[in-house]
């Protein structure tokens, strides 16, 4: 396979990956076990054209070919030791995607030969070369006019994140044009951004967009791996997305995307997965890493290195205990902050990356690594904090710099508006920051990233309106997802018909997502909530690349939408609601009354005992906004007006008494959701004076404001 062409001389061994210079390409790739590594370059027909690399430094292959640019398709070969029982599963007759990959061109094909090992045999090396079945990686080039994009730097405090998927987002959007439809581009249309404006959204966290592969067994059973948490090449935005093309021009199209939202104020955060590849198992297939250096790239058992340590419940753990892989991980958060401009991360089973050994170590090498950094270290960094393994649920654990998912957010609001008993002492927490898990070393409110519902379980309208998952069409029998969702049906057992049975389950969305909105903390609403989005029942939509998970935009909930966006502006407009800083409970600068107190349904402030009473469903929640922290951003408000919360989870309707005069003479209504129109009235439309009863409807929540 070897032909003649221009010589490779031998470049260098930094950057990693394929560097175009304008001349000519340096190819530099990482290997501690391979004792020839072959560039193998590919033409537009197929053909191979192979170059030893003729130079190692450390450990890292390099050679440079002048005339090789933007476009040229290209893998590698490593030749080495083929000892599976010692974990070493080098194979020349694989073809390898480079793991510094900046683009990949052409889909995976679920071949025989992609595997390294013999059919029924997985101690003998496959001899048959699986290029045909590969796509390859690009050569890209790095040039791109950013023109004046500067990040917005949005303050955590004041961040509304939206959780998207770049296809489901746009696929049936009429607003997009139709050939722009599931991609980048169509992501940062007019029409698209333009409803992210008016819902209030500050950042779009994009579910998975490394470059990801679909698995055997969904494209044997007509099925897709939609969320895209299979990650195949960390620095290479997924080529599907692309609307011009994919030889490089997915970089360049996602890199407008950015750009767009940084014009509109909006930052781009992505969803990464770097605890595991698409490789899988040992029995898994060698796309990448596991031919290159098998053991230096997963987990293996210390007993056994034939198999793999799963803390991702995905076939492998990537080794973040060896310093090629820390820095692979490294480099590409480096490379989407510093060349692709997104402004920060969330990480999936971010518990995974912090293993050192088998417990989970807060302060594990790559949690050290980010703290020193000085790009990532700046931008917003977000955990999954938990993962499949034992110790892996880490809520509250992870450091300073880091926001989190609070999952016991999601759990506690679900409960209370679902009914269960013994839920006020914990929903008060989670209504103020969840001080319990964050307040205790030096970290804020904003640490606390509150959702109800997000990509992985049921729609917000698929919440309320389901007890049991519906996942049929995933082809596991049902068996996937969660098992249930805790009976919804105690909000409607006194409905009457199924008009009535509608209304309660939109009312419940109205509550979780005022609840949602009026939290302390990060709040985090998952697309298509806001219009009323449905799955069907299924709560793992994950294979589901069709009508089941992309947003039906010809449906949407309008009332529902504008119901949203008024939640949003109320939140944004009073900083009350996202306070930099935590509640005392107590009064402050010596005079006036607590910056927050609690209030029982007689109007009385909450003692004890009221705590413990194990049935009680309804609490009242005043805010004191002229006893704001002092803030040290130039130009914020320091005072605000006072609101006052009812929050009533009680299957029938109750009078509620005001505080008296000493915290308000005058309310007036700003939001009860009861309403299924007109949820918020005009502004001083309706006024309640203290000490009166305020009649609170079963399963509602009021607002009012003391200006």
């Amino acid at each position: 396979m070897d032909r003649p062409g221009q010589a490779v001389v031998p470049g260098r061994p930094y950057p990693l990956g394929a560097t175009f210079d304008g001349v000519g390409t340096n190819f530099s790739v990482f290997s501690e076990v391979a004792e020839r590594v072959e560039l193998c370059l590919f033409d537009a027909s197929g053909h191979e054209t192979r170059h030893a690399l003729p130079d190692e430094t450390a450990h890292i292959h390099h050679g440079y070919l002048s005339g090789v640019g933007p476009g040229q398709r290209y893998g590698y070969r490593v030749h080495g030791p083929w000892r599976p029982a010692h974990g070493l599963r080098c194979n020349a007759d694989k073809l390898l995607l480079d793991p510094y990959g900046k683009a990949v061109d052409g889909a995976l094909r679920w071949r025989r030969s992609l595997f390294g090992h013999q059919p029924g045999d997985e101690l003998r090396a496959s001899r048959s070369d699986s290029a045909p079945a590969m796509p390859r990686s690009v050569v890209v080039s790095p040039f791109f006019d950013w023109g004046n994009d500067r990040p917005p730097e949005t303050p955590w405090h004041k961040t509304t994140v939206y959780e998207l998927h770049v296809k489901g987002m746009t696929a049936r959007h009429p607003g997009v044009p139709e050939e722009l439809r599931g991609t980048y581009a169509g992501l940062g249309s007019p029409a698209v951004v333009d409803h992210l404006l008016s819902l209030g959204v500050t950042a779009v966290e994009l579910q998975p967009v490394h470059q990801f592969v679909h698995e055997q067994h969904l494209v044997e059973r007509g099925l897709r791996n939609y969320w895209g948490y299979n990650s195949i090449c960390y620095l290479a935005p997924h080529a599907d997305y692309s609307s011009a093309g994919s030889l490089g021009q997915q970089v360049q199209e996602f890199k407008q995307l950015v750009r767009t939202m940084h014009s509109a104020g909006i930052e781009v955060l992505l969803d990464v997965v770097y605890n595991h590849t698409a490789e899988g198992n040992h029995l898994g297939p060698m796309l990448s890493y596991k031919g290159i250096d098998n053991a230096a790239y997963y987990r293996l058992l210390a007993e056994d290195p034939r198999y793999y340590v799963d803390y991702t419940g995905t076939g492998n753990t990537l080794n973040m205990r060896h310093p090629h892989v820390l820095q692979l991980l490294m480099d590409s958060l480096r490379y989407w902050v510093t060349e692709m401009h997104v402004d920060g991360f969330r990480f999936d089973l971010a518990s995974a990356l912090a293993r050192t050994l088998h417990e989970v170590d807060r302060l594990s090498a790559f949690f050290d690594i980010i703290q020193q950094d000085p790009v990532i270290s700046q931008v917003k960094l977000i955990a999954e904090p938990w993962d499949v393994g034992e110790g892996g649920y880490q809520v509250g654990n992870f450091p300073p710099l880091w926001s989190e998912w609070n999952g016991q957010y999601r759990d506690c609001v679900r409960d209370y508006w679902r009914g269960q008993d013994r839920t006020l002492p914990e929903l008060a927490s989670r209504l103020t920051g969840s001080s319990d898990l964050y307040g205790h070393n030096g970290r804020k409110p904003w640490a606390s990233v509150n959702f109800v519902t997000c990509h992985d379980g049921f729609t917000l309208a698929d919440l309320v309106s389901y007890n049991d998952k519906h996942n049929e069409e995933n082809g596991e029998d049902n068996r996937d997802g969660e098992d249930h969702n805790r009976s919804w049906n105690c909000g409607v057992e006194g409905a009457t018909d199924d008009a009535e049975v509608l209304a309660l389950r939109r009312r419940q969305v109205r509550n979780l997502l005022a609840t949602l909105l009026v939290s302390q903390g990060v709040p985090m609403i998952s697309s298509g909530d806001e219009i009323g989005r449905t799955q069907g029942g299924n709560n793992n939509a994950y294979c589901q690349d069709n009508e089941t998970s992309w947003l039906d935009w010809e449906r949407a909930d309008e009332d529902l939408l504008e119901f949203t966006r008024a939640l949003t502006a109320l939140r944004h407009e009073h900083p009350v609601f996202h306070r930099r800083r935590w509640f005392q409970g107590r009064r402050l600068h010596g005079a006036g009354v607590s910056d927050i107190a609690w209030f029982s349904p007689e109007g009385k402030e909450m003692a004890e005992q009221d705590w413990q009473v194990s049935f009680a469903k309804s609490i009242g929640v005043f805010l004191n906004g002229a006893e704001l922290p002092p803030s040290a951003v130039l130009g914020e408000r320091l005072h605000d007006d006072s609101f006052f919360l009812v929050l009533n989870a009680h299957w029938e309707a109750m009078d509620f008494v005001l505080p008296d005069e000493s915290f308000g003479a005058v309310w007036t209504y700003v939001l009860d959701s009861a309403r299924e129109k007109d949820a918020f009235p005009s502004p001083g439309s309706i006024e309640v004076r203290a000490g009166a009863a305020l009649a609170v409807e079963a399963r509602s929540v009021v607002v009012l404001t003391r200006p």
